[in-house]
């Protein structure tokens, strides 16, 4: 991220805050997602009031985040009376790993943690899951309150209870469901955010409209303008669709276990193949870059098995270039680019013997799911 120099939010009308419910069966489990602006301010006031007395709070953040925004969130934690314990670690996906989730943990041991007190989690997806594991694991479980700074942690990361750390052989592959407190969702937080981590953000809102609503995919396109220039009265909303239809998904099949096509499988859409390439590319394109570059072969593989037609990619990539993504998937499924996303596919958590489940779409709102074999998919994504 980049220092923008945000607008103080002193200058901005601030209206009520929009509060989604997020439903799990296990009632004690559902949570509220809370967007608006200026929101964080409640942060320490709504901890002591869903969580009764915690003494301490670990504040755990990346180096890019925290000096940008601990110092508030801090503030507004102490002013209840938490002792605040910060746990700052380096920005980007290379954190995502297990030693330093274990030395998360050691701190939290070191300054007297116990099952009473909680994490908060603020910055991007990164510090998400890793903060989201940490508070699952640590003596089998602590609340974790979500406040995602990246939009792409705001409108997908942070809903859903999903927590995980990477391993050498691919994205998220130990992890569990924790599912938070609460999620604090502060659009001002985004003026500090630069384009590039912008646009990935808007790649996971666009799925939601892929998957789940023609209408949200069109207003995310027609708003691309709005969303660069920073203009809050637009986003905080769209924000908020997003939100709901990834929560209405989430709330159906909270642990995924529903039968290819009736649940969260379908957040997948994307992500397959998205997921390989970001692999391959050692962690250089962001997550909704690789994502992006996903959607298209999912709607590229829809074309070629004759369940979608040919306009289908077209309007893909059209949407995907007004909202500054990349488009250019043919460069990584030739050569040596090619063979690393094929291998990185081979350890897909989604795979079931020799196929994976693959989420595609017939037309903009109406998603499925396939079971193909590895040799297959690939081969259907190459011209």
């Amino acid at each position: 991220m980049s220092e923008r120099g945000p607008k103080p939010s002193s200058a901005r009308k601030r209206v009520k805050p929009i509060a989604i419910d997020v439903r799990v069966p296990a009632q004690t489990l559902s949570y509220p997602v809370i967007i608006g602006c200026g929101v964080i301010d409640r942060l320490g006031d709504e901890l002591r009031r869903r969580h009764g007395a915690p003494t301490r709070v670990a504040l755990i953040s990346d180096d890019n985040v925290f000096p940008l925004h601990g110092d508030g969130v801090q503030a507004s934690l102490e002013a209840q009376g938490l002792k605040v314990v910060p746990i700052v670690v380096a920005a980007g996906e290379a954190s995502k790993q297990v030693p330093v989730l274990l030395n998360i943990v050691e701190q939290l041991l070191k300054a007297g943690f116990g099952r009473g007190d909680a994490i908060v989690a603020l910055g991007g997806g990164v510090i998400g899951d890793l903060a989201g594991l940490a508070a699952a694991l640590f003596m089998r479980g602590i609340p974790v309150v979500q406040c995602p700074t990246s939009l792409l942690a705001q409108v997908d990361a942070s809903v859903g209870g999903k927590v995980a750390v990477d391993l050498p052989a691919g994205k998220n592959l130990l992890g569990a469901f924790h599912f938070p407190l609460a999620v604090f969702i502060d659009p001002e937080f985004l003026s500090t955010l630069d384009d590039r981590q912008l646009a990935s953000g808007l790649a996971e809102m666009l799925k939601h409209g892929a998957l789940f609503s023609a209408e949200h995919f069109h207003q995310l396109v027609d708003s691309a303008d709005a969303f660069f220039a920073r203009d809050l009265d637009v986003i905080a909303p769209l924000i908020a669709a997003s939100v709901g239809l990834k929560a209405a998904c989430v709330g159906r099949d909270p642990w995924e276990q529903s039968n290819a096509g009736k649940g969260r499988v379908l957040l997948n859409f994307g992500h397959t193949i998205g997921h390989a390439i970001e692999v391959a590319s050692d962690y250089g394109l962001a997550h909704g870059e690789a994502v992006a570059l996903g959607m298209r072969a999912a709607t590229r593989l829809a074309c070629a098995k004759k369940l979608a037609g040919p306009e289908l990619e077209e309007q893909v990539v059209s949407a995907l270039e007004r909202l500054r993504l990349p488009t250019d998937l043919d460069l990584w499924l030739e050569g040596e680019r090619g063979a690393a996303v094929e291998r990185a596919l081979a350890h897909d958590k989604k795979r079931s013997g020799g196929n994976v489940s693959f989420v595609t779409l017939s037309e903009i709102g109406d998603p499925s799911v396939i079971s193909l074999n590895f040799r297959e998919l690939f081969a259907r994504v190459r011209r």
